[in-house]
C-alpha cells in the first residue's frame, strides 16, 4: 500500500521528496481568549474565541499547520480524538495522499454514542493542516494548486451584533469603520427581534453604507417562515444580497424553499449541515442559492471542495462560513466562490493578531497570500498568550 512511487529522482529531486514525504507526528494547541464584549445574535452568544492549532509534521522537514475555530465545550474532546484515534492511523502515511487520510480519519465519526461534531471537527483540523503541508511541499499557495489565477477575493464582514442600547447609531458607526477599512459590505445579524425592528436595523445599515455597500442578513434560524417572509417584504427595497438561515431549524429545508419562492431573495444556508449529503439535500429541495458549508465543522477543506463541485451542478454559489484563514483561499479556489467572510476585529482576534503578516483589505477585496499552503505565519508571542491552560 505504501511502497515508493516511480519518480525520476535524478531529474526532479524536489518532486521525489514531495511525493514520498511521510507524516511523522500530529500536534495540537488549544487556544482560548476573551472577547472585548459578548457577541449576541438570534440564537447565539459568544464571550470567548476558541480555536485549535493543528500541526502535521513530516519527514521532509515541512510542517503543515492551520487553526480552526470551535466550541469551548468540545475543545478538549476534539484534541483527545486527534491524539488517540486519528494521529495513530496517519503516522507513516504519505502526506500527499489527502483523500486516503480523509477516509482513515472518517472512521472516528461512526461512533454512534458520541457527539458526532467532535470527530468531524477533529477531522477538519487534520485535513486543514494536511492541505497546508501539501501546498508547502509543492511550493504553491493552495488556491493556485486548485487551479485559480486570482490575486484577491471580495470580502464582507460579519457584524451588526445586537446591543442593548443606541443600536442604530452603533450600526452607522460600524458601517463607517468597515468602509474606512476597505470592506465590500456587512452581513447583518437579524432574527433576534421582530421583523419590523430588524428591518429598521437593516435600513440603518443601507442608509449608512450607500447603494454600493453589500448588505446581507443572517437570521441564525431565528424566525418562523411567516416572520421571515414578513422581514423580506419590509426590506424589499434595500437590495439585500442574500438572506441567510431565515427559518427555525426543525423544518428549515422546506421553509427556506418557500421563503425563496415567495420573496425572490437569494437564500444562503449550509453552515448547520455536517456533510456534503446534507448540503445536497438543501440544493435538491430548491432551498438555497448560496451554500456556506463550514470546512472547520464538517470534515475539512476536502469535504468543502466536494460540496463546491456538487453546488456547481445545481447552479449554487459557495461561501465558507467565517474562518477566513482558510475561507479566502477556498472561495478563491473554485469558480462558484462568492465572498470571503471576515469578522470584526474584536470578534476574531485570531485572524487579526495570530497571523503575523496579516494583509489589509483594499477596495472591497482581500489580497490573497502568495506563500505556499495557506500562506500565513503565526505570531508566536500571541500564540503563547492565547494557549489554553485551564
Amino acid at each position: 500500500m505504501n511502497r515508493p512511487l516511480a519518480v525520476d529522482a535524478a531529474t526532479s529531486p524536489a518532486r521525489a521528496r514531495a511525493v514520498e514525504a511521510r507524516i511523522v507526528g500530529i500536534e495540537t494547541i488549544p487556544l482560548k481568549v476573551p472577547l472585548e464584549r459578548p457577541a449576541v445574535g438570534a440564537n447565539l452568544k459568544f464571550t470567548h474565541r476558541c480555536a485549535i492549532v493543528t500541526r502535521v509534521h513530516t519527514d521532509a522537514g515541512v510542517t503543515g499547520e492551520c487553526f480552526n475555530g470551535g466550541d469551548d465545550e468540545l475543545q478538549a474532546a476534539i484534541v483527545r480524538v486527534i491524539a488517540e484515534e486519528m494521529a495513530p492511523r496517519l503516522i507513516r502515511r504519505r502526506v500527499l495522499a489527502v483523500e486516503e487520510a480523509w477516509s482513515l480519519t472518517r472512521a472516528s465519526t461512526e461512533h454512534i454514542l458520541r457527539d458526532r461534531r467532535i470527530a468531524l471537527r477533529a477531522q477538519s483540523c487534520i485535513d486543514s493542516a494536511l492541505h497546508d503541508a501539501v501546498g508547502k511541499l509543492l511550493g504553491l499557495p493552495l488556491h493556485v494548486l486548485w487551479g485559480s489565477s486570482r490575486t484577491e477575493v471580495p470580502a464582507i464582514v460579519l457584524g451588526g451584533y445586537y446591543r442593548e442600547k443606541n443600536e442604530l447609531e452603533s450600526l452607522a458607526e460600524e458601517v463607517a469603520e468597515l468602509k474606512e477599512a476597505g470592506a465590500a459590505g456587512l452581513k447583518l445579524k437579524v432574527g433576534g427581534r421582530t421583523p419590523a425592528e430588524d428591518a429598521a436595523r437593516a435600513r440603518a445599515v443601507r442608509r449608512a453604507g450607500g447603494d454600493d455597500f453589500v448588505l446581507a442578513c443572517d437570521a441564525n434560524q431565528g424566525w418562523t417562515r411567516a416572520e421571515a417572509i414578513a422581514f423580506a417584504r419590509l426590506v424589499a427595497d434595500l437590495n439585500i444580497a442574500w438572506f441567510e438561515e431565515p427559518c427555525t431549524w426543525d423544518n428549515d429545508r422546506a421553509d427556506m424553499a418557500l421563503v425563496r419562492a415567495v420573496t425572490g431573495l437569494k437564500i444562503a444556508a449550509g453552515q448547520s449541515e455536517i456533510s456534503r449529503f446534507g448540503c445536497r439535500d438543501l440544493m435538491a429541495a430548491g432551498a438555497i442559492d448560496i451554500c456556506n458549508f463550514d470546512a472547520s465543522w464538517g470534515g475539512g477543506p476536502t469535504e468543502w471542495r466536494r460540496v463546491a463541485a456538487l453546488a456547481s451542478s445545481f447552479g449554487v454559489a459557495m461561501a465558507q462560513h467565517i474562518e477566513p484563514q482558510i475561507g479566502v483561499m477556498l472561495v478563491a479556489g473554485v469558480p462558484n466562490g462568492t465572498f470571503a467572510e471576515l469578522l470584526l476585529p474584536w470578534r476574531d482576534p485570531f485572524w487579526n493578531r495570530l497571523i503575523a503578516d496579516q494583509k489589509r483589505l483594499r477596495d472591497g477585496n482581500y489580497p490573497l497570500p502568495d506563500r505556499p499552503g495557506w500562506g500565513f505565519v503565526f505570531d508566536t508571542d500571541y500564540l503563547e498568550y492565547a494557549r489554553r491552560r485551564d
